[in-house]
């Protein structure tokens, strides 16, 4: 049977609007947050305190001892103790070739065994070297690693690290590089 056009008209004004299923709904934002949570796990972020120089120069007397300084140089690593000056440097063979961080690893836990207590260096970097190598440096400063047993062991040697600008050297500059 066919139906006439008000009949139609009619049924369509008086028929329920549809439901909304929130079911599915709910499902899809159970497993979207359950995904985002596991991958959340895996991230991890790490917040090192470094402290900065600040713009004012305070002159207060050093305390006895050594002040522990490496100086990071486009050619080589100096270690130095601020009141006497430098104490051990590791050049580069060539500015492509990586630092001496084993070098340097070595000297500072010979330093370590002297200077027990000490847990101060500061990190002194020439302008234009690298972030990577930054970070590199001050890893070495602050931890060492060693294999023990098969197993990985970390061990602190100078856990606070300061950061700063290294000073001007009386060096003449590089061949074909103008200042």
């Amino acid at each position: 049977m066919r139906r006439n056009y008000t009949m139609r008209r009619m049924e369509r004004r008086f028929r329920k609007p549809s439901e909304l299923l929130l079911v599915p709904m709910i499902d899809i934002f159970t497993v979207l947050v359950t995904f985002l949570l596991m991958t959340a796990v895996f991230s991890r972020t790490v917040i090192m305190e470094l402290k900065l120089p600040t713009g004012e120069a305070q002159f207060t007397e050093p305390p006895p001892g050594l002040e522990l300084e490496v100086i990071v140089r486009s050619d080589m690593l100096q270690v130095a103790d601020r009141k006497t000056g430098p104490l051990n440097t590791l050049r580069k063979a060539d500015l492509a070739a990586p630092y001496d961080l084993a070098g340097l690893s070595e000297y500072l836990q010979f330093v370590k065994s002297r200077y027990p207590d000490l847990t101060d260096a500061n990190l002194l970097l020439e302008k234009d070297i690298p972030y990577d190598v930054l970070v590199q440096v001050m890893d070495t400063v602050r931890i060492l690693e060693q294999r023990q047993d098969g197993e990985l062991v970390q061990a602190e040697l100078f856990p606070n690290v300061s950061i700063g600008d290294a000073p001007e050297t009386d060096a003449p500059p590089l061949a074909g590089v103008t200042p």
